[in-house]
């Protein structure tokens, strides 16, 4: 994981770099509204597999997963804009709950 949060920070500033002329809270919503945009071309790519878009255009499993990975390194670094310093922690924490909730779940 030190490696995914290594590269995500380093993505972050890059990122930052190229929106330097944008208020940092514009920059953080904008980041925020990328996930939504990889996740909706995500779906895009799923319907397109199913045959449910008229746009033509041929789709397989590797690209819906392209674009799933685009959702979550989208989502990992508007966690990293809102909170540079705490966004593993809080990330950490958030999966620890949720898998715990999901292992208590599956034991019953």
């Amino acid at each position: 994981m030190d490696d995914l949060w290594d590269n995500i920070t380093k993505l972050s500033a890059v990122c930052r770099k190229a929106g330097e002329h944008l208020p940092e809270a514009e920059l953080t919503s904008l980041q925020v509204g990328k996930v939504a945009e990889e996740a909706g071309e995500a779906m895009h790519a799923l319907h397109g597999l199913k045959g449910l878009t008229t746009c033509g255009d041929d789709h397989h499993w590797a690209e819906v997963q392209n674009d799933l990975v685009g959702a979550v390194i989208a989502a990992l670094l508007a966690m990293h804009y809102i909170d540079r310093d705490g966004a593993r922690r809080t990330f950490d924490e958030i999966f620890h709950r949720r898998t715990r909730r999901g292992r208590a779940a599956a034991a019953a």
